[in-house]
C-alpha cells in the first residue's frame, strides 16, 4: 500500500490548514481506500456497529464500532471509553494499514489506543464538541475520511465565536494537535452520494488517540 511507505520517514507537510487542524488532502489513493473499508468492514464483523446515545437518553444519528484497546461508548451516565463492546466481546486489534497511517502523520508520539469508526448515513451529523475524555492531551487526533464528503467545521478553544469550514473528501487525513488539540469541531452535514467508495453510500470517520 502506498501510504505504507510513509512510514519511518519525516512527517509530511499538511496541504491545508482549518482552525489549526492540518488537512492533508487526497492522502490515501483509491487502491488504500478500498483496502482500510475491507479491514474495517472486518472490525465491524467482530465489533458490530451500534448508536450510542446522548445524555439526554437520544440516539445520536451517527453509528459506530471500535478497535483498539478501548471503545467509545455514552448513555444517559454520559460519554466514556470502554474496554469491551456494548455486546460483552473485546474490541479488534487496530489493523496494521490504520497503524501505518497514524505513524506517518502523527510524530513521534506513542501508538494509539482507540480507533472510533462512525458512520454517517443520510443526514447524519455531529454537533460542535472538544475531544476532552483522554488522559493527556499532549498527544493528537488522528482523523480519516472515506466516502462521502462531510462539511467540517472547526471553532476555537472556547464554545462560541468565530468558526471555520472545509469540505472533506474521502482519503483526506487531518490532525489535531498542538494549540488546536482541545479546538470545538464538527460535522455539519454530508453530501449524501457524492462517493462511490461505499456501495450503499456515506462516510466513514476513523479518528485515532491515545487514552491514557
Amino acid at each position: 500500500m502506498d501510504f505504507i511507505k510513509l512510514n519511518g520517514q519525516n512527517t509530511p507537510s499538511p496541504t491545508v490548514t482549518v482552525g489549526g487542524i492540518s488537512v492533508f488532502k487526497e492522502f490515501l489513493p483509491p487502491s488504500d481506500q478500498l483496502h482500510l473499508v475491507k479491514e474495517l468492514r472486518a472490525v465491524a464483523a467482530q465489533a458490530p456497529v451500534f448508536s450510542p446515545k446522548t445524555k439526554s437518553g437520544k440516539p445520536m444519528s451517527v453509528r459506530l464500532t471500535a478497535a483498539g484497546d478501548f471503545g467509545w461508548f455514552s448513555d444517559q451516565r454520559g460519554y466514556r471509553y470502554v474496554e469491551q463492546h456494548p455486546s460483552g466481546v473485546n474490541w479488534p486489534e487496530i489493523p496494521d494499514a490504520i497503524m501505518a497511517i497514524w505513524r506517518a502523520v502523527a510524530g513521534a508520539v506513542p501508538d494509539p489506543e482507540c480507533c472510533l469508526v462512525n458512520f454517517y448515513g443520510e443526514g447524519a451529523r455531529m454537533g460542535l464538541h472538544q475531544d476532552r475524555d483522554e488522559a493527556n492531551f499532549d498527544w493528537p487526533v488522528v482523523s480519516i475520511s472515506l466516502g462521502d464528503d462531510a462539511l467540517f467545521r472547526v471553532g476555537g478553544t472556547e464554545r462560541g465565536g468565530k468558526t471555520e469550514s472545509i469540505w472533506l473528501q474521502s482519503g483526506d487525513v487531518a490532525v489535531m494537535g498542538g494549540a488546536a488539540r482541545l479546538n470545538y469541531h464538527g460535522i455539519d452535514r454530508i453530501k449524501f452520494g457524492s462517493s462511490s467508495l461505499l456501495k450503499e453510500g456515506g462516510r466513514l470517520n476513523v479518528t485515532l488517540r491515545v487514552v491514557r
